[in-house]
């Protein structure tokens, strides 16, 4: 019997370092520093992906993108959700909704929000409406507070896709 959804988390940390672009949701954020990672180091994308991933029992993004396989390295992490989504697909699960935290001190992402969910919406074949994205910060405390890193946390609820 298949279950009437399944629900997965997701949390990613990376540090934050100079000489990197900080790309947050696909969306390329002016700051004076980015994320450190194999890829681009998209935490939120990351996150989201990892949750979409354990709803459907299919792992997590370093089993599916391993960082050890150079393949991956620099790679657009808009394009592995999309690959991580076509699996979800592919085992019976389409996206119901996706509500997600980015965990940063600074910079402010209110002003990106809208641009986030428009691109995750298009990699999850879902409507912008079905993506919800919140800012928090550490109030100063932690890695996070120091400026020296940002994390995600994401929650995916899964719907089976119904075949007529």
């Amino acid at each position: 019997m298949k279950l009437p959804f399944r629900i997965g988390q997701g949390f990613d940390v990376h540090a934050l370092t100079s000489g990197r672009k900080l790309i947050l949701g696909g969306v390329n954020i002016p700051f004076h520093l980015g994320l450190l990672g194999h890829s681009d180091a998209d935490v939120l994308l990351h996150a989201i992906t990892d949750a979409i991933l354990g709803a459907a029992g299919l792992g997590d993004i370093g089993r599916m993108f391993p960082d050890t396989d150079a393949q991956w390295a620099g790679a657009d992490s808009l394009n592995l959700l999309r690959g991580a989504v076509a699996a979800v697909h592919a085992a019976g699960w389409r996206v119901g909704n996706i509500d997600a935290t980015i965990i940063a001190q600074a910079p402010r992402i209110a002003g990106h929000v809208n641009a986030m969910q428009e691109n995750i919406a298009a990699a999850l074949e879902v409507t912008s409406a079905q993506i919800n994205i919140k800012g928090k910060t550490t109030e100063r405390l932690g890695f996070v507070g120091r400026g020296e890193g940002m994390a995600a946390e994401a929650i995916a609820l899964l719907l089976p896709i119904f075949v007529e």
